[in-house]
């Protein structure tokens, strides 16, 4: 291996080393998550509240250690203009896939990592999944998209 490749495998081994060692510090929100999170713990009851409220599911499926996950939470739903429109068109459930009723949902959606974003019909269906951060830019398209093609299938 010439000097060159070494060197690029060197700086490459260290971003990654910068990028995946988080700091374990939970991110502080200056006035806190402006998403508003479904405050049930079982999919059942965001469901019934998304059938009440005519609305579609907004499932954000994290784990704690992820660092790709809090960066979404400060820099895409700590968007003002995000978080307004996903306030007022989904139901909003945030889900740990380690804890909980997480382990359950990671196998009934196929969740192969963190963080992945699912948007669900009042039935539990999936309408859009993605794998992996997204910026904000990518995620509003994603979340339009979702909401089309909910309308779509009225």
């Amino acid at each position: 291996m010439n000097t060159l490749n070494k060197l690029k495998h060197l700086l490459f081994f260290t971003l990654f080393l910068l990028v995946s060692c988080g700091s374990g510090k939970a991110i502080e929100y200056e006035e806190g998550p402006l998403v508003n999170y479904e405050a049930k713990n079982t999919l059942a009851s965001v469901l019934d509240r998304a059938t009440e409220e005519g609305k579609i599911v907004f499932i954000d499926m994290y784990a704690d250690w992820c660092l790709p996950c809090k960066v979404m939470d400060a820099d895409v739903f700590g968007d003002q203009a995000t978080a307004d429109f996903m306030n007022a068109n989904f139901i909003n459930y945030k889900v740990n896939g380690e804890k909980g009723e997480g382990p359950d949902l990671v196998v009934l959606f196929g969740v192969e990592g963190y963080p992945t974003q699912l948007f669900l019909d009042n039935r539990g269906n999936i309408i859009e999944k993605n794998l992996g951060s997204l910026g904000i830019v990518g995620f509003n398209v994603l979340a339009e998209r979702a909401l089309a093609q909910a309308k779509n299938l009225k």
